[in-house]
C-alpha cells in the first residue's frame, strides 16, 4: 500500500509538473525560468531528483527549500530517490551499481566526505557512513509521499495497479513500474506519471520526447529522457483552465540555420528504443540498411554507421531515431549527430527528432 495524500486545489491556479529531474540543476531552473514559475503556482516534482546527473545533492537541498517556502510545492518520491536503501537492505549488488554509475548521490556523499568506497570492509559500515553524516537528506526523500490526488488526477512517479482500489498499489509497482502506458488503470481520473521515457513509445511514430497526453486512456507520460538520452528533455506539463499544454528545455547547443527547403519522401518514421537493439538485416543502402526489429516485428531503417554486428547479430548500438524529417530554409535547428555521412540528425523547436540530408544545412 502506498501513501497517498489528497489536494483541494484552486483551479484558477497554474499547476506545474515536472518529472525526472535526474540530479540536472542548472537545466530545473533553466525550465522554471522558461515557465515563469511563481510561487503562486502549483508545482508538483513527480520523483528521480537524484541519480544520472551532476548535482543530486545539490537538487535534493534546493527542492527542499523550495518546499519549505511555499506551500505550494509537492513532491513524490521515485525509484532514484531511495537507492540508498539498497545499501541498507545489505545488498551487494549496490556496489556494482556504483561503481558503474559515477553520477549517484551514493557517489557524491562519498565525495562530500573525502571517501571512496575502499574505505569500507561491508555494506554495514557504509550504511552507518551514511545514516551518520546524510540522515537528514534520505530521512527526508524517504517520507516523501508516492502520490498526489486532486479531484482532477493522481501523479505518481511510475503508475498505479491496475485494480480498483489503485490506493493498494505495491510501493515497487509505484515507484518502478515499467511501460505504465501500455498497461490499463481503474482510477476515473488522469493519471500524470514519468519514470519510462516517452520515446520508448514511439518505435512507430516520429521520434520525440514530448510528454504524452492520452485523455482518452487517462494517461499522461512525462519522461523525456532527460540524462539518458543524448537528445532527450526535460518536460513540464502545464495544467490550465482545463487544459493541458507543455514546454521543455534540452541541454543541446550547436544550433543551426537551415539553407536549403527539404520535403522528406520516404515518409519514414519511427525510433529504436531500449530495449529493442537486435535486427535482421533485410537491404543495405549507401546511407541506410533496412532492418527487421528482432523483438518488435517491423521494418526499421538503420543509418549505417549505428548499425553493429557482433558475433554474426546486427544490432542497433544506441536509442536511434529512424525518422525523417521535412525542414524549410530559415529554420533553425539543433544538432544531434552531424558526423554521419549523408544525413544529418537533428532535433526541430517542436521537439521531433530526424534525419535531414547533410546538404540542407550547408550554405
Amino acid at each position: 500500500m502506498i501513501e497517498v495524500k489528497h489536494l483541494q486545489l484552486d483551479k484558477t491556479k497554474r499547476s506545474i509538473v515536472i518529472s525526472d529531474i535526474h540530479a540536472n540543476l542548472q537545466l530545473f531552473k533553466k525550465l522554471l525560468t522558461k515557465l515563469q514559475y511563481t510561487s503562486e503556482d502549483y508545482l508538483f516534482i513527480n520523483g528521480d531528483l537524484c541519480e544520472k546527473g551532476p548535482a543530486s545533492l545539490e537538487v535534493v537541498d534546493y527542492v527542499r527549500n523550495m518546499s519549505e517556502e511555499s506551500t505550494n510545492v509537492f513532491i513524490t518520491k521515485g525509484n532514484c530517490d531511495v537507492v540508498f536503501r539498497y545499501v541498507y537492505n545489505g545488498d551487494e549488488g549496490i556496489i556494482s551499481y556504483m561503481d558503474r554509475r559515477k553520477d549517484s548521490i551514493l557517489n557524491e556523499m562519498l565525495s562530500k566526505c573525502g571517501k571512496s568506497l575502499e574505505d569500507f570492509a561491508d555494506l554495514q559500515e557504509l550504511a552507518h557512513f551514511y545514516q551518520h553524516y546524510f540522515s537528514e537528506e534520505l530521512d527526508w526523500l524517504d517520507a516523501l509521499p508516492a502520490a498526489f490526488e486532486t479531484d482532477d488526477f493522481i501523479i505518481i512517479h511510475a503508475g498505479i495497479e491496475d485494480i480498483k482500489d489503485w490506493q493498494l498499489t505495491d510501493e515497487q509497482f509505484a515507484l518502478s513500474a515499467s511501460a505504465f502506458y501500455e498497461k490499463g488503470h481503474q482510477a476515473n481520473k488522469t493519471v500524470i506519471v514519468g519514470h519510462w521515457p516517452v520515446v520508448n513509445y514511439r518505435a512507430k511514430q516520429i521520434s520525440s520526447h514530448n510528454p504524452l497526453i492520452d485523455l482518452k486512456k487517462h494517461m499522461i507520460a512525462l519522461d523525456g529522457g532527460n540524462q539518458i538520452k543524448v537528445d532527450g528533455q526535460l518536460n513540464a506539463l502545464i495544467i490550465e483552465n482545463g487544459t493541458y499544454s507543455y514546454t521543455y528545455v534540452d541541454e543541446l547547443t550547436h544550433e543551426m540555420i537551415v539553407q536549403q527547403d527539404h520535403v522528406d519522401p520516404t515518409e519514414r518514421i519511427g525510433t529504436v528504443t531500449y530495449p529493442n537493439y537486435q535486427m535482421k538485416i533485410i537491404e543495405q543502402g549507401e546511407f541506410f540498411t533496412l532492418c527487421e526489429n528482432s523483438n518488435l516485428g517491423i521494418q526499421q531503417w538503420i543509418k549505417n554507421e549505428y548499425l553493429l554486428v557482433e558475433d554474426g547479430q546486427p544490432y542497433c548500438k544506441d536509442d536511434l531515431s529512424i525518422t525523417f524529417l521535412s525542414v524549410e530554409k530559415g529554420e533553425s535547428v539543433f544538432i544531434v549527430d552531424d558526423t554521419c555521412e549523408g544525413y544529418t540528425l537533428i532535433k526541430r523547436n517542436n521537439g521531433e527528432v530526424g534525419w535531414i540530408p547533410a546538404y540542407c544545412l550547408s550554405s
